[in-house]
């Protein structure tokens, strides 16, 4: 199964389940506290059930649509309310990529074995003189990221990570995936460095930085696959707010308007090469 997009009209989404399938191309859909998710059943599809995608925004409300439901004798939306829910590990495998389950393992082995007393921290850290880094230890421009100073910040991290990395690794790509965390984590953690100093870790830079990516790009190209819904965005960016406020308390507040402003310009930059 392939997640196409997301909707929060049940009836709308279950008119271009049925209007795709008059084309052939068999779907089904699912209800979430995010909305109404149309998968694709076939894979080989992929490339045309995009464009239709693609046309169905341009014209939700076209007659088609509806006329398709009529034709299949459906009048209410037909949503399969069980699937995820029998097997939550398949499931969880299913939204995740290897990249995705590669950085969700090491994150938490970092934490368990900071926990036991190992000195990871001092290791991986970003270093408190920037000149060190001539002697090679570029990975503390992007090694920061994988430290958790609770397991509240390692879960909520962690969480954001596997539902926005996966979505971008299965409908883009491994490789666009890896670039993204790449440069938001050293950008984002320079910038926190520069800030506050050494003593900071954690993904949520890069978790602003998929959430920009992923939200510019769904609009800028809806036929991507990748749906970010309003709402979503309009919370991380209150609690994108909240932290400069001071009220959330001593966190990442320049990692995560660098990781955000890395993500929106990587968006824009793929829709200019996607045009050209």
């Amino acid at each position: 199964m392939i997640q196409l997009l997301v909707l929060d009209n049940a009836r709308m989404a279950q008119a271009l389940v049925d209007y795709l399938g008059t084309l052939g191309i068999p779907c089904e859909l699912t209800q979430s506290e995010l909305g109404v998710t149309v998968w694709l059943a076939d894979e080989q599809r992929l490339a045309q059930a995009q464009q239709e995608v693609k046309r169905f925004l341009a014209e939700p409300t076209h007659p088609r649509y509806m006329e398709a439901s009529w034709q299949t004798g459906r009048a209410d939306a037909r949503i399969d309310y069980s699937r995820g829910m029998i097997d939550p590990l398949t499931d969880f495998l299913h939204h995740s990529g290897p990249l995705t389950l590669l950085m969700l393992i090491a994150c938490v082995a970092i934490y368990a074995l900071d926990a036991i007393g190992l000195p990871l921290f001092e290791a991986l850290a970003f270093h408190p003189d920037l000149t060190h880094f001539v002697d090679w230890q570029v990975w503390r421009f992007f090694t920061p990221s994988l430290i958790h100073l609770s397991l509240l910040h390692l879960v909520f991290n962690l969480l954001w990570w596997w539902f926005l990395g996966g979505q971008i690794e299965q409908r883009i790509g491994s490789g666009k995936l890896l670039t993204l965390t790449l440069v938001s984590a050293a950008f984002s953690n320079t910038a926190e460095f520069l800030a506050s100093g050494p003593y900071f870790g954690g993904l949520s830079g890069v978790v602003y930085a998929l959430l920009g990516y992923g939200w510019l790009r769904g609009r800028l190209q809806p036929d991507c696959g990748i749906q970010m819904p309003p709402a979503l965005m309009g919370f991380m960016l209150l609690w994108l707010a909240l932290g400069f406020t001071g009220l959330l308390g001593p966190i990442g507040n320049l990692a995560h308007l660098g990781g955000l402003l890395v993500g929106l310009a990587q968006a824009w930059l793929d829709r200019r090469g996607h045009h050209a």
